[in-house]
């Protein structure tokens, strides 16, 4: 666990807000960053199915990268360009997004921005659309870090709109957005005397992987103009569907809805000097996005196989452990419902399982990071190596297998009825994960033990008693302890004079384990031979 830096008088309240910041991607990242797996040099390091990169196709990047045309060096590449970026570029870009986007009328070189990223884009938009403390709608769960692209220099807020993780009986699809979501987060934010500047739509989405119809975007859209708002719509991941089957339909291909705002590129420009790309770096994408015949005939048809099989296998995986998620073909990731193997359903438990996860050396991305509504859901990334995933895969199975091992064990029933109030302390997810449109094995919810508990000095329940099949530990703050005691002592001289449950569970075969339970674990059988 990482620490919060103490305040520094050296910097303003901004400068230690800045600096003491720290989201929990960033906080994963940075772990991985310090461990990272590599095949030979550290097989024992962390394996990163958390951040969103597309490491199937280094090859194919590599053999392009490295032909004789990614290497010319101009003195104009060597100047400062202009700060929208170069003529050249912006015009392949054009046309990259014309073709690819299908858009009805071609895109001008002078109606484009570029820049080193959709952080800076994001920043740049929220600094030229809005005033400090004004604030922009977003559909949660969202890719977590916008939160910093706008508030971090900018100041500016996002007004989250939650989504139903459970199907709205119409469709059959959770966290699905419509129009009258939206309608209802605007009314909410001016209640709360928010000035609302624009919303935010990713498409496909991040983390859900979602694709909207043209007819969902058209609605959008409309909301949009309909309230006077900006429309910011991202669609980094459009190129990613890997299913024959699913057509991507750009918001470019509306273009019937769209303005050009020569005021916003003009006031974008004036930013593009914190946030330009060097020139040689902007000829090797020029180069790229013009190579129509490397793109169509190379890299989609192979990414998109990749793609595909990586994510055959990863929810081959998590069917197979009885994760439902959700079967959406397109992105690096899967949006995955693991509220089974919370304790209870709050992100506290949520956090303490992630953080699991990071003790046995792979990292996810909790839905906490991403604003989520509801505790359990992670996003796993499955655009690696399938000798990564698979070792990513054994990894998260080996995290929840002990949690199994260390639940209510199905032999106890003896012990947990030794009184009433013994019962309320063993709880389980009330979360129903039986929807017919996720992917669904319809597995118990798994009630989870004391150590997970430890991992966030949080005590065990204030009354009854917890069993599994390594041992029995008693609260010894229950409300009624004579009573609750006197019980549980003649159940456990019961168990222990009638099977071999004492010679299993000595407190020396518990001693590595754990020592705060063999405590409690010594302290309970004395009582109980007695």
């Amino acid at each position: 666990m990482t620490t919060t830096p103490r305040h520094s008088v050296y910097l303003s309240k901004r400068g230690n807000s800045i600096r003491q910041h720290q989201g929990i991607l960033q906080e994963g990242f940075i772990l991985y960053g310090k461990d990272k797996h590599h095949d030979t040099d550290n097989p024992d390091g962390i394996i990163n199915m958390g951040t969103s990169e597309n490491k199937l196709c280094y090859d194919l990047l590599h053999k392009r990268m490295t032909k004789p045309d990614m290497l010319h060096i101009d003195p104009s590449l060597l100047q400062y360009p202009d700060w929208r970026g170069h003529t050249f570029l912006r015009e392949q870009v054009a046309k990259f997004l014309t073709h690819y986007c299908c858009s009805p009328n071609p895109l001008k070189a002078d109606n484009v921005v570029v820049m080193n990223g959709c952080g800076s884009l994001f920043s740049c938009i929220a600094a030229v659309i809005c005033d400090p403390k004004d604030a922009i709608l977003i559909p949660t769960p969202f890719y977590g870090v916008i939160t910093e692209d706008l508030h971090l220099y900018s100041d500016v807020k996002l007004f989250h709109v939650p989504l139903d993780c459970e199907t709205d009986g119409k469709n059959g699809r959770p966290f699905h957005l419509t129009v009258g979501n939206l309608e209802e987060g605007l009314k909410r934010a001016k209640q709360e005397g928010l000035i609302i500047r624009g919303v935010i739509l990713m498409n496909p989405h991040n983390p859900l992987a979602e694709i909207y119809t043209p007819e969902e975007m058209i609605a959008f859209l409309q909301f949009a103009k309909r309230n006077e708002l900006h429309a910011i719509i991202d669609e980094v991941y459009m190129l990613t569907v890997f299913d024959e089957s699913v057509t991507f339909h750009s918001v470019l291909s509306v273009d019937s809805s769209l303005s050009h705002n020569r005021e916003l590129v003009e006031a974008l420009a004036q930013l593009g000097s914190f946030h330009g790309i060097s020139g040689t770096t902007q000829h090797q994408v020029a180069q790229l996005l013009q190579d129509r015949e490397w793109i169509n005939e190379e890299f989609l048809p192979e990414n998109r196989s990749r793609l595909k099989a990586s994510y055959s296998y990863l929810t081959g995986e998590l069917q197979s452990m009885g994760i439902p998620y959700l079967d959406r073909p397109t992105a690096l990731y899967v949006w995955a419902d693991l509220r089974k193997y919370l304790r209870e359903s709050s992100f506290e438990e949520e956090l303490s399982l992630w953080r699991r996860f990071l003790k046995h050396k792979v990292v996810l991305s909790c839905g906490q990071a991403f604003s989520c509504s509801v505790p359990g859901w992670f996003r796993i990334v499955f655009a690696d190596q399938q000798h990564h995933l698979h070792l990513g895969q054994f990894r998260m199975r080996d995290a929840l297998r002990q949690l199994e091992e260390k639940s209510i064990s199905p032999d106890s029933h003896s012990v947990k009825e030794a009184s009433e109030e013994s019962k309320k302390s063993v709880r389980e997810d009330s979360t129903d994960s039986d929807n017919a449109t996720i992917v669904n094995s319809t597995s118990s919810p798994q009630s989870k033990s004391p150590d997970q508990l430890r991992e966030k000095d949080i005590p065990v329940p204030s009354t009854g008693l917890m069993a599994t099949e390594d041992f029995v530990l008693l609260d010894c703050q229950a409300s009624k302890p004579a009573e609750s005691l006197d019980s549980l002592i003649g159940t456990l001289r019961h168990q222990i004079r009638s099977s071999d449950w004492l010679e299993k569970n000595t407190p020396e075969l518990s001693a590595g384990e754990d020592p705060e339970i063999l405590d409690v674990f010594k302290a309970l059988l004395q009582r109980a031979r007695k």
